[in-house]
């Protein structure tokens, strides 16, 4: 059992009190002892929890009232001798418990992938010397040595960093590179990932820079050892699951209800035990919706079809329903809503105008590495080559140019320098954030000419905490020409002229802000949760048009009880500096409030969220772990096709509710008519094969409602399960179709005086044909002329009519199922 040591807030000690905790030194650990808590804590991975047996995972599919329902079912036809109706049953139930079985693994697949993003080997300092080790040989108190290019394989508490930049995208959301220190952070509070500026974390990325540190946590006690954990966590279950489980307990009910009901009066009044227990199985085979699986499956199947044409892949076929029910779409920013990969903007020189001076000092002025097929380095120095190379800007000026000394970037400058020479004139250019570059400059060119920057440089400064608000990143240029000597140092650095600026951003997608007003048409509540700052966030939110009223960081939320997290997360639209275990917090919080979520990411980061919501939604340049947790997958990276699946998974939820409101308030009916006038009747009123014909035949049309249109008006709104409501219908229509079938009743016995064997096939045509019919006054509010059906529904639904009535007739029906021929009147 593993046993991990951890200090609780690194980043809040020092690096020395960090080294003191782990019992540990610069030097590193020696090998026994290395060894030695090796044995302790265990292997540096995320190991898999215990995998079940498969007939663990079969059995457990049948874990609900329905299938318990069709089980009990399929044995009671069987019982009764009705084989057709035993196998139809007992497939239709396989097939679900398949589709149910192979979603079992969708767990494991995802834990896989994201043991993939940790490196495999990193340089550790181990009895005093560097030596390369494997990444699961690491134990807390390891001195680990990282550097460009380097996967982060544990979280580690940086004990020496030089110019370290890191990417935490596939953590927090943030696209751009995050400056990272030795310093102690002396906030009161840093529960942001992204505040925590001295550590780096596992599986995160080293873009730029070097460091030294001692590693805190591995396994499952690092960040994304938490997301391992989120992942592996039994998924509830969702809407639509709720839905027919709760449908199955509402079936049991009444089946119970009528069996004994039926079972006692006709064994009391009647006194015959055997033939009244058969007859009253046969009406509870009767009530059951035998074909409810296999319809669920066909309408499923069809919406996932459909969606597949736009681009849409369905992993799981029940996520059809949960996303046309969806009342709620919680959305990542980063790479979701905008493009996930930083853009050079803009350049200009102060004045505001494009200057190509600004932007071709920026690159002589760049730690880039330009490659045959990629740029490295630094994510914003790169963009600035990639949008030479995309906008094929002439470059052949630069090679005149011969790089004479260069001061690197650190963040206590903040800033770069190089001095270049060309014909025998040298000149520095340094490129960093604008209070450093402003510190360094005593002149601005304005208009062509140097000025003084004093009088301008708050009105600068002002500009420049604009575009920082407005989503910006920016870095100034500026340059000055100095002496020949054989050696320049930071001292240099003064006296430049600020020649102007270059800006950076994560645009967002062109396709984002028409689909979430599209969305929101359909009656979808939208929420943002991302990683990223609230400065940025807003910038998103307002190109996207989407209101930002009230803005709420994770730090925040997690300062509220119970009552006034809910509270808040059903008032607030957009959630920043949030960390994954805060995404599934708010997921939950909406679902215990009785809302179907969805939730669309592709980060690491949103793994644990796209499992826990109803249905998860990622696209297909997602990380591996985001693809593989998701319900659905966007091939296109636009949020419009998200729209189209929210009405096909309306469309395909309609027409089951179709089949439901049906088939409940058919076969209800049917079966109290027939219990009722099994009372009356000196014999009893259908055979049990009869009473399962009928069920199996009625049930036919309902095989094409998949393909049956849905009306407008009914695609605006979310919809949602109501047991009350299908309760109601069932009573209501059921006890309608009764009085039809009295009337049949009355017309047979007492005005035509029918023998039984024609009384039994009277009442089984008027039976099977009223159901058929019923589904088209069911199937829509409208007029018949103002919502046809569809033809194969309409076609099949005749074709049916006429083999009801023709099976009478057929030599047999009349000997398996005891009809007698029909007279003309």
């Amino acid at each position: 059992m593993r046993k991990e040591v951890v200090l609780n807030k690194p980043w809040k000690s020092s690096p020395e009190k960090n080294l003191i905790f782990f019992h540990t030194g610069k030097k590193g650990l020696t090998g026994a002892e290395a060894r030695r808590r090796f044995k302790i804590c265990g292997p540096n991975e995320l190991d898999e929890k215990e995998r079940r047996a498969w007939f663990e995972i079969l059995f457990a599919q049948f874990k609900n009232p329905l299938s318990l329902i069709l089980l009990a079912s399929s044995a009671l036809a069987g019982l009764l001798g009705e084989a057709t109706e035993t196998v139809i049953i007992v497939v239709m139930l396989l097939l679900s418990a398949l589709m149910g079985f192979v979603q079992e693994f969708k767990s494991e697949k995802a834990l896989a992938d994201l043991k993939k993003q940790v490196a495999h080997r990193t340089a550790v300092i181990r009895d005093n010397h560097i030596q390369e080790i494997d990444t699961r040989e690491l134990v807390p108190g390891d001195i680990v040595s990282l550097t460009l290019g380097d996967i982060v394989p544990a979280d580690i508490r940086i004990i020496e960093a030089h110019d370290l930049l890191a990417n935490e995208a596939v953590l927090t959301g943030e696209s751009f590179p995050v400056e990272k220190t030795a310093e102690t952070i002396t906030a009161a509070t840093a529960t942001a990932l992204s505040d925590q500026k001295n550590m780096v974390f596992m599986g995160t990325h080293i873009v730029g820079g070097s460091c030294h540190g001692v590693v805190t946590a591995t396994a499952r006690a690092a960040e994304l050892g938490k997301t391992a954990k989120q992942l592996q966590k039994t998924e509830g279950e969702t809407e639509f699951q709720i839905g027919i489980k709760n449908f199955g307990n509402l079936l049991i009910r009444v089946i119970l209800y009528l069996v004994i009901f039926i079972f006692a009066v006709n064994a009391i009044f009647r006194h015959e035990f055997v033939e009244s227990l058969l007859f009253a199985l046969a009406l509870a085979v009767g009530v059951t919706p035998e074909l409810l699986p296999f319809i669920v499956t066909i309408n499923l199947s069809r919406g996932a079809r459909q969606m597949a044409k736009q681009q849409v892949i369905v992993k799981r076929l029940m996520s059809i329903e949960d996303l046309g029910n969806a009342d709620i779409l919680c959305t990542d920013k980063t790479g979701t809503l905008t493009e996930g990969k930083i853009l050079l903007s803009a350049y200009s020189n102060i004045d505001g105008q494009k200057d190509e001076t600004v932007f071709l000092d920026s690159l002589l002025c760049n730690s880039a590495v330009v490659q045959k097929d990629d740029v490295i380095g630094n994510p914003l120095d790169a963009a600035s080559w990639l949008y030479a190379q995309d906008k094929k800007i002439n470059l052949g000026g630069l090679r005149e140019f011969k790089k004479v000394d260069e001061m690197i970037f650190d963040f206590k400058r903040r800033r770069m320098s190089v001095v270049m020479e060309r014909e025998r004139e040298r000149r520095m250019i340094a490129k960093g954030s604008p209070e450093s570059i402003l510190s360094i400059c005593d002149k601005v060119m304005s208009d062509g000419r140097e000025v003084a920057l004093e009088p301008r440089l708050a009105e600068l400064k002002k500009k420049f905490e604009r575009l920082g608000r407005a989503g910006r990143r920016v870095l100034l240029v500026a340059a000055k020409t100095v002496p020949k000597k054989s050696d320049y140092t930071a001292q240099d650095e003064r006296g430049l002229t600020l020649q102007g600026f270059l800006s950076f951003v994560d645009e967002p997608k062109e396709t984002s802000r028409a689909a979430l007003k599209e969305l929101q048409k359909l009656g979808i509540n939208i929420k943002i949760l991302t990683g990223d700052g609230a400065p940025v966030t807003s910038y998103v939110c307002r190109r996207l048009d989407f209101p930002t009223k009230k803005i709420i960081s994770g730090e925040e939320l997690n300062k509220l009880n119970a009552a006034e997290f809910a509270r808040a997360v059903l008032k607030t639209s957009v959630f920043v500096k949030i960390v994954p275990e805060d995404k599934v917090k708010i997921i939950e919080a909406l679902k215990a409030l009785k809302h179907t979520v969805a939730f669309l990411g592709d980060g690491i980061n949103d793994a644990p969220a796209l499992k826990t919501a109803d249905v998860g939604i990622s696209v297909d340049s997602a990380t591996d772990v985001a693809r593989d947790a998701a319900d659905i997958i966007l091939l296109r990276k636009s949020l419009r096709v998200l729209a189209d699946g929210v009405k096909s998974g309306r469309q395909t939820f309609g027409n089951t509710m179709k089949y439901i409101f049906n088939t409940i308030s058919a076969n209800y009916g049917n079966m109290f008519s027939v219990a009722a006038a099994s009372l009356f009747l000196p014999f009893i009123p259908l055979l049990p094969s009869q009473i399962l014909l009928n069920n199996f035949l009625s049930d036919v049309p309902n095989l094409t409602l998949s393909t049956d249109t849905v009306d407008p008006e009914y695609l605006k709104k979310p919809k949602h399960w109501n047991i009350k409501s299908i309760s109601k219908f069932m009573t209501f229509f059921g006890l309608i179709s009764s009085i039809f079938d009295a009337l049949t009743f009355v017309l047979l016995y007492f005005i035509f005086q029918a023998n039984i064997g024609i009384f039994r096939t009277g009442w089984f045509i008027e039976s099977a044909l009223s159901e058929i019919i019923i589904v088209f006054a069911i199937r829509t509010r409208r007029s018949f002329f103002k919502s046809r059906p569809s033809r194969i529904l309409f076609w099949t639904s005749i074709c049916t009519m006429v083999g009801v009535v023709w099976i009478t007739y057929l030599p047999v029906g009349q000997k398996l199922f005891e009809f007698s021929p029909l007279s003309l009147g």
